[in-house]
């Protein structure tokens, strides 16, 4: 039983959940911890999905200044209610993704807000370049795209991997914290200042 109680806690504090949704996940996956945690996480993203759509009119704006004061960033993040906006998590990731700004310079808030201008001015560039290496025409477009979804991922905040764990994207942060709070999060909008630009 302690031993029980033990995997629980351990459960509960690397995801988050509750001690009934870990008892669960330990029964689902016969005690063994990891897959525990991967099912639990697998269970929160369906959850954070079925989020997603719903109203997020409370929240706070972050700010963050980097120790030089040559760079500072702005962010609002919102939810569903004011107790969410108070909590520690939400807090907390709100600084990071403000930090995170600062040092990641991301252009735009997700792919959705690339000008279409832009993405194909992108895409023509890539084509060409594939062109110039010498590919064959009918996977020159292949190539293309593949490069595209990279620009997404090094200029949309929301698509970038996260600069304190390469693995993870700011998304991802965002998926995970929808799950353990049980509200949905959206990062609304940023600024991001650097003196002499």
């Amino acid at each position: 039983m302690a031993g029980e109680m033990e995997m629980v806690k351990e459960l509960r504090a690397r995801t988050g959940a509750g001690v009934l949704d870990c008892k669960k996940a330990l029964e689902e996956c016969h005690n063994d911890v990891e897959k525990a945690v991967d099912y639990l996480r697998e269970k929160g993203l369906a959850k954070a999905a079925k989020k997603a759509g719903r109203e997020a009119s409370q929240g706070m704006v972050f700010s963050y200044i980097h120790t030089n004061g040559k760079i500072g960033t702005l962010v609002e993040l919102n939810c569903e209610t004011d107790f969410v906006a108070r909590t520690d998590e939400f807090r907390q990731l709100g600084h990071e993704i403000a930090m995170h700004i600062a040092a990641a310079n991301p252009l735009y808030l997700s792919p959705e807000e690339v000008p279409a201008g832009e993405v194909e001015r992108e895409r023509e560039i890539y084509r060409k370049q594939a062109e110039e290496e010498g590919k064959p025409p009918q996977i020159q477009d292949k190539i293309a795209d593949g490069r595209v979804k990279k620009f997404y991922d090094e200029s949309c905040l929301l698509e970038q991997a996260y600069i304190r764990d390469t693995d993870r994207k700011i998304k991802d942060l965002v998926v995970d914290q929808i799950a353990k709070m049980g509200e949905n999060i959206v990062v609304r909008r940023f600024s991001r200042y650097s003196i002499g630009q």
